[in-house]
């Protein structure tokens, strides 16, 4: 009976990790509006290691279209906008030699409809985890040898109910992100 929790806990375990994933994807996913996650993930090479740049500078949001990135150390300028640049977030860089100034353009209903398409094939990867997470569950209980089979059949159920539950959840954040991406 252990064994059978162990396994459930564990597809339950990556099904979770996938749903952080898809909302750590939607993030960088912008939507109209200047945000801090935008440039989260920007490596900048700083003093031969790279280094996030939220190490290095402090990141904020003055208005809905500008990020402002203000590095602790001014020789840091050139090394962030060379990570901006180098990064293809689609952001033009300027400075006034103590702080680089990200505009961020208003979305096109094109741009829109193609955030909201790279949405759901985001969505689409994390329902593919998720089932996979389903597979490799059901092979870990056929691999059970001693085990009651309708023991299995009951613990199988609770995998596919959980499965059901995490794609029903992957497409809740997926409406919930397109309604933010489509509004204007």
């Amino acid at each position: 009976m252990e064994e059978l929790e162990l396994i459930v806990a564990s597809v339950k375990q990556e099904m979770d990790a996938a749903i952080k994933h898809l909302d750590h994807a939607f993030q960088k996913i912008r939507a109209g509006r200047a945000s801090t996650s935008m440039v989260q993930d920007v490596m900048v090479e700083y003093y031969g290691a790279m280094t996030p740049i939220n190490q290095v500078a402090n990141v904020s949001v003055p208005d809905a279209m500008t990020i402002s990135i203000q590095p602790w150390d001014r020789s840091a300028i050139g090394p962030i906008e060379k990570a901006i640049i180098n990064s293809n977030l689609g952001f033009a860089p300027s400075n006034n030699g103590d702080v680089i100034i990200l505009n961020v353009p208003p979305l096109t209903e094109e741009r829109r409809r193609d955030l909201a398409k790279q949405a759901k094939a985001e969505t689409e990867q994390t329902k593919v985890v998720i089932r996979n997470a389903r597979q490799e569950g059901n092979k870990e209980l056929k691999r059970l040898e001693g085990v009651a089979e309708d023991l299995i059949k009951g613990v199988e159920k609770d995998i596919q109910d959980l499965t059901d539950a995490y794609v029903k959840k992957a497409d809740d954040h997926l409406k919930v992100k397109e309604a933010e991406i489509l509004k204007v």
